[in-house]
């Protein structure tokens, strides 16, 4: 009868030394990662390579021919993440499976897009293009390809490219510039993609199929914007960001309807990044991919996303905003235990550390409260603060570390129990409207920022990729 128990207890012994004993290596290592907020992609490669030197001791994170299982192994680094105090979050999803990011460029030439790149301008879009081909460290996976009328490979090495101070010149001849088939690039653009690639499509986003003559306006807007969500709808787990710059323009403008005439000023120009939604967060995150989706000389910009995203975001214990008492409950971050309210005024306020970075939207969409909901018994008001470096100090750092934004909440606290629930909405920017137009055969007005029908384009691509009513929601539970 005593001989069963003390079997019972030499296997729980011998399996928490395989357990704990038998990944000590690799447990030590990821909180010393945690610990240090070297959480970066050199970091990440560092305990995989720990994992690839002893596969045999490591068998559940590795696939079957010896390779980081990189879910496994998220899984596994979060579990000893969400056991630290206090718990933190490392998204290791991002380095899954791509080495390293490719890029195909597809440079629209088109009669309307020659005078962005004459001898007599600023180069405002040659320069866009060879700064996003200078951000990709392995130039040997940049491929350059003409588009109009169809998609033709560049007859040159991409350091020419880089090089050719007349890019419109030396392109000349290649397919028909009288007109671009949207359909036919964005088809061949999303069907032509690899995992890890990005591709990036140069243009003025004006809308110029052939044979429009009769057509009216209407019909075209109506034809674009449906266009856009055809195509876009058929391929799932897609981002794209649209990124709006402005260049010079010199030569000859042609309007929809209207006689030709001479331009010379600024324009607006686009880049318009594609990619799978693991390689553009990637691609937002990887320092070695930086100044590609923050290019200092980006006017405007908006990542189309579908589905709602996850944030990550924390209730900070202490902060110089609080007012009343509260107490985090232990293993649940966004829930509030004991809370009184400030014995003068009854007010309860707190405030959390959230990361949007991961949502590539402008910051005055982010940091304007009027463009939230929140949603709460007791009336919760919102304030929003983006993070700088002189709010860190040693007691707060592992809480704002990767976090971008506070969120100060603050009501009359009355309610036993409560739910404060805050979401942003998920719409396009007011920027689209207001860089769109219906009239382009002058310039007079707002010529020089607008162009035409773009809010009819990117409406069918916002109605193909939106996904959630909200880009993200967070819930956190009161009570007293």
């Amino acid at each position: 009868m005593k001989i069963l128990p003390a079997l019972l207890l030499c296997g729980v012994l011998l399996t928490g030394l395989f357990s704990c004993g038998g990944r000590s290596s690799l447990d030590k290592a990821v909180r010393k990662v945690l610990v240090s907020g070297d959480t970066t992609r050199a970091a990440y490669d560092s305990l995989c390579s720990i994992v690839t030197s002893n596969p045999g001791k490591f068998g559940d994170l590795v696939t079957a021919d010896g390779k980081v299982d990189h879910k496994k192994m998220y899984e596994f680094i979060d579990g000893i993440a969400s056991s630290l105090r206090p718990p933190m979050h490392w998204d290791t999803r991002l380095y899954g499976g791509v080495e390293d990011l490719s890029l195909t460029v597809y440079f629209e030439r088109s009669g309307s897009m020659v005078p962005y790149d004459q001898r007599d301008g600023g180069g405002q879009l040659k320069k866009a293009v060879n700064d996003l081909i200078n951000h990709f460290p392995a130039t040997s996976k940049v491929a350059i390809n003409i588009v109009n009328d169809g998609i033709y490979p560049y007859e040159h090495t991409v350091d020419e490219f880089l090089q050719d101070r007349d890019i419109y010149q030396s392109t000349a001849g290649i397919g028909d510039a009288s007109y671009t088939d949207f359909q036919l690039i964005f088809n061949k653009i999303l069907e032509a993609q690899r995992p890890g690639n990005v591709s990036v499509l140069v243009s003025d986003l004006i809308y110029s199929p052939k044979d429009t003559h009769g057509v009216s306006l209407d019909k075209i807007f109506n034809e674009e914007n449906s266009l856009a969500t055809r195509v876009f709808a058929k391929y799932n787990g897609k981002s794209v960001v649209v990124q709006q710059f402005m260049g010079d323009f010199s030569g000859k403008y042609y309007p929809y309807n209207g006689v030709p005439f001479d331009y010379q000023g600024q324009r607006p120009f686009y880049l318009i990044i594609i990619a799978d939604n693991e390689a553009m967060d990637l691609l937002s995150q990887d320092k070695r991919y930086s100044g590609v989706l923050d290019a200092p000389d980006v006017r405007n910009s908006y990542r189309f996303n579908q589905g709602t995203a996850q944030v990550d975001c924390c209730v900070l214990p202490v902060w110089k905003d609080d007012a009343g008492r509260f107490r985090i409950k232990p293993g649940e971050e966004l829930t509030l235990d004991k809370c009184d309210g400030d014995r003068e005024t009854g007010k309860l306020c707190f405030t959390l550390a959230v990361n949007l970075g991961g949502l590539m939207k402008d910051e005055s969409l982010l940091s304007n409260p009027a463009n939230y909901t929140v949603k709460s018994i007791d009336g919760y008001t919102l304030a929003i603060q983006p993070i700088d470096q002189s709010m860190v100090t040693a007691n707060n750092k592992s809480y704002l570390d990767g976090k971008t934004h506070l969120f100060t909440l603050t009501c009359d606290l009355k309610s036993p129990r409560d739910e404060v629930r805050i979401a942003l909405p998920n719409g396009l920017p007011a920027w689209v409207a207001q860089c769109s137009s219906d009239n382009d055969t002058s310039t007079g007005g707002s010529f020089s920022t607008t162009t035409l029908g773009l809010d009819r384009l990117l409406g069918g691509m916002f109605a193909a990729m939106k996904g959630g009513d909200n880009l993200f929601e967070i819930t956190i539970k009161i009570n007293n």
